[in-house]
């Protein structure tokens, strides 16, 4: 006799919805059929089919259940849904006792196949509620994690590694317990979930054999358990395990001891691990042990007083998730139940953050399960009874909608497939009859909980972006939140998103402090939307975090970027283009107080470098000492500059004589201090001596990498009278204070490094001494100077001297070696001689090479230097920058009108590009591959509209410069 029609069946399992695959369907009921005509239960089967049909037809993976193991189906269908799971439940618990691993392994395995089936016929049918589904998986969860601890545990003591228990009161390892978080903490498991665990041990409380080390056989067991669990093979696998939820997961080891994880949450748990651990339980091992554990994170679970800055960051796992999609739209193709807009992260985030706030209070709202907690916060006034309402609703239709996602393919995924044939399995499984409806009944609940979850702290600035939801809690890349860092131009998501969170877990010393954590929740959207602002996004963010891990605290900074978000915007936008300033603040964060001097943005020429670089080289012990005090001014002093420039708020010319001014302080202070350590060590001496700059120095036309062109002048005194301690000549003092220049100007110390220093613009180069006799010098250029060396004295000028008097006398040398008559067509050849060899062995580059491309700014200086230095000697202009020879020689008609205002036009607009392109670029970049923001700084320092524009102004102004330039060297 065929069985009677079992109590599943008397519920009266409705047709979910159309077949999807009628063929997949037929094939299982061929099956079925064969296997009822064996063992006797046609007539069960024949009244189930109706609706087991579409079910199979819908999900290959519950087809597949039925095809592998027909016998499956008779038991589900002729025994009642509770008591077959009571005895799946009780064969689960039993194989944790089977003597063989392997057959434990694979029986455990088969009982999750048939759990599965059993919980979606009933579950499909309308046989068991969600809270019944998600009961029933999660009671197997925790049989079958007893079970394998028992398994793994048995491992062990095989080995030698663990004695036997004297009795079960602590589990089959005393002193090791398993914490279920998430959703099998709370009893709320879904269908295909993976588990989310940890496993603590108390090392004193192991039963360990002889010469085993605790935190070793913690962890074999830990590797043995999750082995058993989630290894696939043909019969399936148990469950996915995840143990990324202990404290800390990326460097403490599977298994934690206990002492050190209440050490982790007492000192660095965040709102979020909170928010977990809301949902701990006890699931296997030595529970009681597991339940004092839990007993003992209360405190930090549930803190009585909160302070608003608390209370903020609470907000902020709510805030984090974009209120809308992007597009504005909520609807079903596509939708993350779990994780997307309206999905049912936001209505456990609605729960959770209101249980964190009020729960230290209110004890009643210390509840694991979702609704649970939602209707004691209701109970309390905390959420009105319609938004319980709808929240409830909407929840239980998500999990049921997840539910059947999964059942498809048993695939832990919470998004509804995009393609319409796709997304009618799962509209099928949920019982409607078109997928129209289908779209539309989703689109309802994801508005309506969207809605409903926006009202919450509405008030609060938002933490996500325009771009998207921007989740950095937990240890998972949020999917959303990829997304988000894609649309931003991140090139990679994933690691931005796992830096930021390394940063939430306290790892650098601006996060270690829990209000440094609190700031940084609140300063990380802003950070990546500045990054994305720069149109260099990666390079930006990159420079920050070299910025930012480099603080050795961050709760001061942090608060000034967030009080300032100009000031951090402008500091995002320095990092994205200017690395050497970018770098510049990684190695000394505190240059960052300089953008708060209220001089900062004022003037350049306010004396400031000067003032600071005397103060802190005199009050130096030492000239080593005063080296690096110039260093650490100077390095500040460079900043503001450089953050002038990249801001726009600097003109090339001030930016120029700021930098000149900068290099004069330096110079002068270090010049002093070289000559009290000359006089230090070889005794005083009564001679006169300066510096000189040329070059780029002498013209007081410097960028950020411009070298210094040097040369020392000096007079001995009588020739006879040495130095007063070791009888050093002249020549030799003022050698050994140049030498001494140059390594404080030049070389590296502790602090960095200041400038290149050049001394070959001396008289002879490299072949002549390097401290320069003034009377030798005026022999020189009266009869063995070349064209080039007169070209380059034109930008000579005293920066400092040992006395007023002598600076005098050596400018009065510098003119007067330039004052003496030349033939203007020889001075033309040459110079023109010099162009093509230069052109010859140092070929510009393209149009960006702003020094040596044709019509460029070396083409320019020489029209200048040589309509100089021809017309000095009958009393011409003599000025040393560029800008200011050429306007003075159109005062006075020495060049024409036209020529000059070419070459000055051209000569302003590469001066202006050269001074943003050195801070910011490598030199002769082309800036056409650059992001557009910066091209757009560009073009706004070169008074263009856009780059485009730019580029056809400094082609024209090439070629004027160039045709100016070729009159005045025609000769």
């Amino acid at each position: 006799m065929p069985s009677p029609p079992s109590p599943l069946l008397a519920t009266h399992l409705t047709p979910c919805g159309p077949v999807i695959d009628r063929r997949a369907a037929e094939r299982i009921r061929g099956v079925l059929e064969a296997a009822a005509g064996a063992g006797g239960w046609a007539d069960a089967l024949t009244a189930a089919w109706p609706a087991l049909e579409p079910v199979f037809g819908a999900s290959p993976y519950l087809a597949g259940l039925v095809r592998q193991r027909p016998e499956r189906i008779a038991a589900i269908l002729t025994q009642d849904p509770q008591a077959r799971l009571a005895t799946i439940l009780a064969e689960t618990e039993a194989a944790g006792s089977d003597p063989a691993l392997e057959a434990g392994k694979a029986r455990l395995r088969r009982l999750k196949a048939e759990l599965h089936l059993l919980t979606a016929l009933c579950d499909l049918g309308g046989v068991w509620d969600l809270d019944q589904v998600t009961a029933a998986l999660t009671r197997f969860a925790d049989a079958a994690l007893a079970a394998a601890f028992a398994l793994a545990a048995r491992v062990e003591i095989a080995r030698g590694r663990l004695l036997a228990p004297p009795d079960d009161t602590a589990g089959p390892v005393p002193g090791l317990f398993c914490l279920a978080l998430g959703k099998q903490g709370a009893f709320e498991l879904n269908y295909s979930s993976d588990i989310d665990v940890s496993i603590f041990y108390e090392p004193s409380a192991l039963l360990l054999a002889g010469g085993a080390e605790p935190q070793a056989v913690a962890l074999r067991l830990t590797q043995t358990l999750v082995e058993i669990m989630q290894a696939r093979t043909a019969d399936g696998y148990v469950f996915r395990t995840d143990l990324r939820l202990r404290p800390d997961p990326s460097s403490t080891p599977a298994a934690v001891p206990v002492e050190a994880a209440l050490d982790y949450y007492e000192s660095v748990g965040q709102n979020w691990e909170r928010a977990a651990m809301i949902k701990a339980r006890a699931a296997a091992g030595d529970i009681p042990r597991g339940e004092a554990f839990i007993a003992a994170l209360q405190p930090f679970i549930w803190r009585r007083n909160l302070d608003y800055a608390a209370i903020a960051d609470i907000h902020s796992i709510k805030r984090q998730i974009h209120v809308h999609k992007v597009d504005e739209r909520l609807t079903a193709p596509g939708a993350n139940l779990k994780l997307g807009a309206g999905g049912i992260r936001e209505i456990e985030f609605f729960v959770q953050t209101q249980q964190l706030i009020y729960g230290g209070r209110n004890p009643a709202l210390r509840q694991r399960r979702t609704l649970d907690a939602l209707a004691a916060l209701t109970a309390a006034g905390h959420v009105a009874p319609e938004v319980e309402a709808d929240l409830r609703d909407a929840y239980d239709r998500l999990r049921g909608l997840e539910h059947r996602v999964q059942m498809i393919n048993d695939e832990q995924t919470h998004v509804l497939p995009e393609d319409g044939p796709e997304r009618r399995r799962v509209a099928a499984l949920a019982g409607y009859a078109t997928l129209k409806g289908f779209d539309a009944a989703v689109s309802v609940i994801l508005k309506r909980v969207n809605a409903r979850y926006g009202e919450l702290f509405a008030e609060d600035e938002p933490l996500s972006s325009r771009f998207g939801s921007l989740v950095f809690t937990g240890v998972d890349n949020d999917p959303e939140t990829l997304l988000t860092l894609e649309r931003m131009g991140f090139s990679q998501p994933a690691q931005v998103s796992g830096l930021i969170q390394s940063w939430h877990h306290g790892r650098i010393a601006a996060t270690r402090t829990e209000r440094g954590r609190e700031l940084f929740t609140n300063l990380a959207p802003r950070l990546l939307e500045a990054a994305q602002a720069t149109g260099a996004p990666d390079v930006a963010f990159n420079r920050f975090a070299d910025f930012f891990t480099g603080l050795s605290s961050g709760v001061q900074v942090q608060s000034l970027l967030l009080a300032e978000p100009k000031l951090f915007d402008l500091m995002v936008e320095v990092m994205a283009f200017a690395p050497r300033l970018a770098a510049t603040l990684a190695r000394q964060p505190a240059a960052l107080d300089a953008l708060l001097d209220s001089h900062f943005f004022g003037p350049l020429d306010d004396g400031a470098a000067e003032r600071a670089l005397g103060e802190a080289v005199t009050a130096a012990t030492g000239f080593e000492a005063a080296m690096d005090a110039g260093r650490r001014i100077h390095r500040e002093q460079a900043f503001r500059i450089g953050v002038r420039v990249i801001s726009g708020t600097a003109d090339a010319g001030a930016a120029g004589r700021a930098f000149a001014d900068l290099a004069d302080a330096s110079i002068r202070a270090l010049a002093a201090a070289a000559l009290r350590e000359t006089v230090r060590i070889g005794g005083d001496y009564a001679g006169e001596v300066a510096i000189v700059a040329l070059g780029k120095a002498g013209s007081r036309e410097m960028n950020a990498r411009s070298d210094l062109d040097l040369m020392t002048l000096y007079a001995p005194a009588d020739p006879d009278t040495p130095s007063t301690i070791k009888g050093w000549s002249a020549d030799t003092v003022y050698t050994r204070f140049t030498q001494r220049l140059v390594a404080a100007l030049s070389a590296p110390t502790a602090e960095g490094r200041l400038y290149d220093v050049d001394l070959q613009l001396r008289p002879s180069g490299t072949a002549g001494p390097v401290a320069v006799n003034l009377n030798a010098f005026e022999r020189y250029y009266d009869g063995e100077a070349e064209t080039w060396e007169f070209l380059a004295l034109t930008r000579a000028r005293v920066v400092w001297a040992s006395s007023a008097a002598f600076a005098a006398r050596a400018s009065v040398a510098l003119e007067g070696a330039l004052r003496r008559p030349r033939d203007t067509a020889r001075t033309a050849a040459d110079v023109r001689a010099m162009r093509g060899l230069m052109h010859k062995e140092r070929p510009a580059s393209g149009l960006w090479d702003l020094k040596l491309t044709p019509g460029g700014l070396v083409d320019i200086e020489f029209a200048a230097e040589h309509l100089q230095i021809v017309g000095a000697g009958g009393g011409g202009p003599l000025e040393v920058n560029t800008g200011a020879a050429l306007q003075a020689l159109a005062d006075q008609g020495a060049a024409s009108a036209e020529g000059v205002a070419a070459l000055l036009g051209a000569w302003t607009l590469q001066q202006t590009l050269s001074q943003v392109l050195k801070v910011a670029l490598p030199d002769n970049t082309d800036p056409a591959g650059e992001p557009a923001r910066f091209q757009a700084i560009l073009a706004r320092a070169g008074g263009a509209t856009d780059f485009t524009a730019l580029v056809k102004a400094l082609t024209a102004a090439q070629a004027s410069a160039l045709k100016a330039y070729k009159a005045v060297v025609s000769g």
